[in-house]
């Protein structure tokens, strides 16, 4: 939860250099919706205002980094997007794959039907707006078949993984950003994920050369039911 007492700063913080390589012609793009999350991500909530100076390092390369781990053309869904994190970042650094951001709370949806709006190009962005949560059958029907799921601190992974059972056809990956305390628990959950079908479940480190923006997913296959 955001602090109101927190100095809000003044506009958005100019792009690292590393950011120019990692999102290319995209860059005033993400420039934008860096922006856009600067600004009315802060007056909607949705980001924290001592958030602000960090928001590339932070929130938008480390989760452009998640791209490592998405396949060519793969169709992502982002659960729980919030203010679209990881999808919108990976979606600007990855203009080959398909997007859904999923999302229940309708002031975070409005922000994300706006973001999308305004990142819009002449060629189309294939992304889409999902309202609900991923265990709904009426959002699973609305998503249709998914390569890739992307989470980011949605969740406990047990958990994560029920919500999202529906999505998670046989062969479909789980990729979600978590953090150093998830990752020390991986070992005891193994057992509770491999119940739920999950295979293959393995952290790996991305965004080795973006510094501070470096972080590590956990990555996950649906087996065959």
């Amino acid at each position: 939860m955001s602090d109101p007492a927190a100095p809000v700063q003044e506009g958005a913080p100019p792009p690292p250099p590393v950011a120019e390589r990692v999102f290319g012609a995209a860059l005033p793009l993400a420039e934008q919706y860096v922006a856009q999350l600067a600004t009315d991500g802060v007056v909607r909530g949705l980001i924290g205002p001592r958030e602000v100076a960090r928001l590339w390092e932070r929130h938008v390369l480390n989760s452009a980094a998640v791209a490592e781990a998405v396949p060519g053309g793969a169709r992502v869904v982002d659960v729980g997007s919030g203010a679209g994190l990881p999808g919108i970042p990976l979606g600007l650094a990855r203009p080959d794959i398909s997007l859904t951001l999923v999302e229940p709370m309708a002031r975070r949806v409005e922000f994300l039907d706006q973001a999308v709006a305004a990142l819009a190009t002449p060629g189309g962005l294939p992304w889409r707006v999902v309202r609900g949560r991923a265990e709904e059958r009426s959002v699973v029907a609305a998503v249709g078949p998914v390569d890739i799921v992307t989470a980011r601190a949605v969740a406990p992974l047990p958990r994560l993984v029920g919500w999202c059972r529906g999505l998670l056809r046989p062969g479909a990956q789980l990729v979600a950003l978590v953090g150093a305390r998830a990752l020390d628990e991986l070992p005891a959950m193994l057992p509770q994920l491999e119940a739920a079908g999950m295979r293959n479940v393995h952290p790996r480190a991305v965004g080795a050369e973006l510094g501070d923006a470096a972080t590590t997913v956990v990555v996950m296959t649906r087996g065959a039911r």
